[in-house]
């Protein structure tokens, strides 16, 4: 096993960690990193690169699954566990679905087949970097003060919230058991946490902003994955599965999270 190696350019919290056993891969995604503006370090091997992204913190972790020691699926079970949610785009040269399903039910925000295109892949990470980015800085922005109602107009003011929450950030919302404050984030389950990655909660986000109206899966891929994800409706279906497995009461007879057949997905709270 090598040492970590860390590339010096770009400025702090910039960090993107290569998981990945290969030096030639390895160093491409690290050159090509860099000249994007970000810092990379690469790691060859499963038990060190947990150790690094715990001790280290980056903005994001590129993870190849076929990894001496331990696996990246090990790596990433490993950082769920810990509640460690950095953004987590696995790389592998299997096809089998059953690696695609493991990855995204361990937490993977993305699986991409190797071979790959680069330049689908670097679209990829500036795409979940930035969703993360304006996560973060929602997650962070204090409330804004409660703007009064006019005693005279309480009908009017009614009417108008549903407007408000249709054009802006959801308040919190309730359904069955589950309690959503998207400001925060957070889902709880009977008062529990419930731990979701970035893109299963910006796909349960959507839905429930979405008013009951039937999503197509190419209209979620565009609308939570961005323009470079079409064509990729199966892992739409991978991530309702997921959130119903974490949500619903019975995962194989949902009540919120609906599939309309033929057509796509309909949240009823």
């Amino acid at each position: 096993m090598t040492a970590a190696k860390v590339g010096n350019e770009a400025h702090a919290g910039t960090l993107v960690t290569i998981v990945e056993d290969d030096p030639a891969i390895a160093e491409g995604l690290a050159l090509n990193l860099r000249l994007q503006g970000h810092r990379t370090e690469t790691v060859d091997d499963g038990e060190t690169a947990l150790k690094r992204i715990v001790e280290t913190d980056p903005v994001l972790v590129l993870l190849d699954i076929t990894l001496p020691a331990q696996s990246g699926l090990w790596v990433l079970e490993r950082l769920r566990e810990r509640d460690n949610h950095v953004p987590v785009i696995v790389l592998s040269a299997r096809q089998d679905e059953f690696d695609k399903v493991a990855a995204l039910r361990l937490g993977a925000d993305d699986y991409v087949t190797k071979p790959f295109a680069l330049a689908e892949l670097l679209a990829r990470v500036a795409g979940l970097l930035r969703r993360s980015r304006l996560s973060r800085m929602a997650a962070a922005a204090p409330p804004s003060p409660p703007v009064p109602t006019p005693p005279s107009a309480p009908a009017a003011a009614a009417d108008n919230d549903a407007g408000h929450q249709a054009e802006g950030a959801l308040p919190s919302l309730r359904f069955g058991d589950v309690e959503i404050e998207p400001a925060k984030r957070t889902v709880t389950r009977r008062g529990t946490p419930v731990a979701l990655t970035h893109r299963e909660f910006e796909l349960l986000a959507f839905l429930c902003a979405s008013g009951g109206r039937v999503m197509s899966r190419d209209e979620l891929v565009r609308k939570v994955w961005g323009l470079a994800y079409a064509g990729q409706g199966r892992t739409v279906d991978n991530f309702v599965a997921q959130l119903r497995s974490k949500l619903e009461s019975d995962p194989d007879r949902p009540k919120h999270l609906l599939t309309v057949r033929g057509s796509g997905y309909r949240f009823v709270p």
